[in-house]
């Protein structure tokens, strides 16, 4: 995929002029770092920030003991860090491929100039930080209201979609259970419970819907 393609693929750029592709393609450079590589360190002044062309990238937290906890799983054609170049410019998490991958890097001072001279992105950005505001609100909500098995019941939902009735989960189920979280253990029980429900159907990875009606329905449920 070059340059163009992945910047023009992205929704933060969705819209712009060929004139504005033009202008990003001169600032955006590709980068292919392997799995496992640290992108940036939270704490660390802020360079730029991402587009995922190819392969996976999981933002995170580390607790003072070391403990993992991932944000976000930003798949082909998502962004990560555009909010921190702006503010304090400090990264506020870190930041790994999951398997080797294909960025594009937008370098912090030349995109703020574009963005002076390109009020369109500017806007386009806006919207952008607005539905990542509005996924960590869910995200807290979640966290804060519902129990485990509604948390994987809206995981699920969301990754098939409106009509898919197979998943294949695109994340280890550890990583899967930090970014809900919980840890693997508790995640493996809650899995063995839908199953013994007969609401799913596990196989490694593959997870068929056997009662969708019941999955939703427990998506929407709250702590007691």
């Amino acid at each position: 995929m070059d340059l163009r393609i992945a910047i023009k693929k992205c929704a933060l750029f969705a819209g712009v002029t060929d004139a504005d592709l033009d202008h990003l393609c001169r600032i955006g450079k590709m980068r292919e770092p392997s799995r496992g590589d640290l992108l940036f360190s939270e704490g660390e002044e802020a360079e730029g920030f991402y587009i995922v062309a190819a392969g996976k990238v999981k933002v995170y937290k580390l607790s003072p003991d070391g403990k993992e906890r991932i944000l976000h799983i930003v798949h082909p054609g998502g962004t990560f860090a555009e909010a921190a170049i702006f503010g304090n410019g400090m990264y506020p998490a870190y930041a790994q491929p999951l398997e080797a991958s294909r960025l594009v890097f937008f370098p912090k001072k030349e995109f703020l100039s574009l963005l002076h001279e390109r009020s369109q992105m500017a806007i386009n950005m806006i919207a952008g930080l607005s539905r990542f505001l509005r996924q960590f609100t869910t995200q807290i909500e979640e966290l804060t209201f519902k129990d485990v098995p509604a948390r994987l019941a809206r995981y699920l939902l969301d990754l098939a979609g409106d009509e898919a009735d197979r998943v294949e989960l695109p994340i280890s189920k550890s990583q899967l259970a930090s970014n809900l979280g919980t840890v693997s253990e508790t995640l493996s029980r809650t899995f063995r419970k839908l199953a013994d429900e007969e609401i799913i159907e596990v196989r490694g990875k593959v997870i068929d819907f056997i009662d969708r009606d019941r999955l939703e329905d427990l998506s929407f449920s709250f702590k007691e």
